[in-house]
C-alpha cells in the first residue's frame, strides 16, 4: 500500500473516531487522519482548513448540525472535492439510506461492525481497492 495517504473521517462520536484511527494506522502506519465531528465542521475543513486534500472522506449518516447525507450532497458539489470516494458507515442498515447515499455518490456503504477485527478487515479492503 502507498504511504502518506489522508483520511478524512467525519463522526460525532469520539470513540468511533478513535477505533476508526487505530484500525488505520494499523493497516497504515503513515497515514494521516483527519477528522470532524460534524458535516458542517467537515464541509469547512474540506473547503478551507486543508492544505492537501484527502484520499478517501468517510461520513457518518448520523451527526449535529450536518448529517451525512447533506455533507455528502455538499461534497459533490464542490469540482475540487467531487472525486474523492466518499464512503459512508453507519450503525443504520436500512435500505433507503444505502440506496439513497448510493445515488448522492456514495462509492461504498457499510454498517459499523461490532468488532475491531471486522473494522480493520472492512478498511483495508475499501482502501485497497480500485475506486477510479
Amino acid at each position: 500500500m502507498e504511504n502518506n495517504k489522508i483520511f478524512f473521517i467525519a463522526d460525532d462520536d469520539p470513540d468511533d473516531q478513535e477505533l476508526f484511527i487505530e484500525a488505520l494506522k494499523g493497516i497504515d502506519k503513515f497515514c494521516k487522519c483527519v477528522t470532524a465531528f460534524n458535516g458542517q465542521e467537515a464541509l469547512h475543513l474540506l473547503l478551507k482548513g486543508m492544505l492537501t486534500l484527502p484520499d478517501f472522506i468517510f461520513l457518518d449518516l448520523n451527526m449535529p448540525r450536518m448529517n451525512g447525507k447533506q455533507c455528502l450532497t455538499e461534497i459533490k458539489k464542490d469540482h475540487k472535492l467531487q472525486n474523492i470516494p466518499v464512503i459512508i458507515y453507519s450503525t443504520s442498515s436500512e435500505k433507503k439510506d444505502i440506496e439513497e447515499t448510493k445515488r448522492l455518490g456514495a462509492v461504498f456503504f457499510f454498517q459499523k461492525p461490532n468488532r475491531f477485527d471486522e473494522l480493520s478487515q472492512t478498511l483495508y479492503q475499501i482502501i485497497n481497492r480500485s475506486w477510479k
